[in-house]
């Protein structure tokens, strides 16, 4: 049996301001490295032997404090843009509530929270998980289905396609997932692939 640990990355600076993210490599702020910090605390219980994460800085950074945290800063690391964070197209820098209005509240909401509809030049969620899916699949289950400990630190979006995935959800059901910054997902798989286990841990209190 091995273990899958899935942690978004903690508050960014245009989380902060609510800007649309996506694929624009901003920081995490001083809130978003202190709930990797203690979301690393749950999960002090596990030998991590490898980690992914994506090609941006926000998921990366929260994967150094994480490992740092649990006192394991050498696991092997490997970065790439299949975990980034869905593209928000010519969306992406602006004010979600400017958005609406500019818009209009129903378009932007199906943009946001529609599975199949993708905003101007962006990706939808079915598009992002069409690129995450393959390369969770080809690279980190096998490893977990081998008795591994793996730990992926990534996005809100390429950490729902890998949820939909294990958790077998319809397109609907995966519209009403939302996962917390900083909160680890531990999961238990067997060799086969099957989930034995899940459990969902809530931050700390500061």
């Amino acid at each position: 049996m091995g273990s899958l640990v899935l942690i978004r990355h903690g508050q960014s600076q245009w989380n902060l301001e609510d800007r649309f993210t996506g694929w624009v490599d901003v920081p995490l702020t001083d809130a978003g490295r202190e709930e990797a910090r203690r979301g690393a605390t749950l999960i002090r219980h596990l030998k991590c032997d490898r980690a992914f994460t994506s090609a941006l800085q926000r998921a990366q950074e929260t994967l150094r404090i994480v490992l740092e945290t649990i006192g394991q800063p050498d696991v092997p690391i490997e970065a790439d843009p299949a975990l980034n964070e869905r593209h928000y197209g010519a969306l992406q820098g602006l004010n979600k509530a400017e958005t609406a209005k500019r818009f209009g509240e129903q378009q932007v909401h199906l943009w946001r929270r529609s599975y199949d509809i993708a905003p101007p030049e962006g990706e939808s969620l079915k598009d992002t998980a069409a690129r995450t899916l393959p390369y969770f699949n080809a690279k980190i289950l096998p490893l977990v289905k081998a008795g591994q400990t793996i730990l992926i630190a990534a996005h809100g979006n390429s950490l729902r396609s890998i949820v939909m995935g294990l958790d077998r959800l319809t397109k609907e059901q995966v519209l009403e997932l939302n996962l917390a910054t900083g909160a680890p997902i531990v999961y238990e798989i067997d060799r086969n692939g099957k989930v034995l286990k899940k459990t969902v841990y809530t931050l700390p209190p500061e």
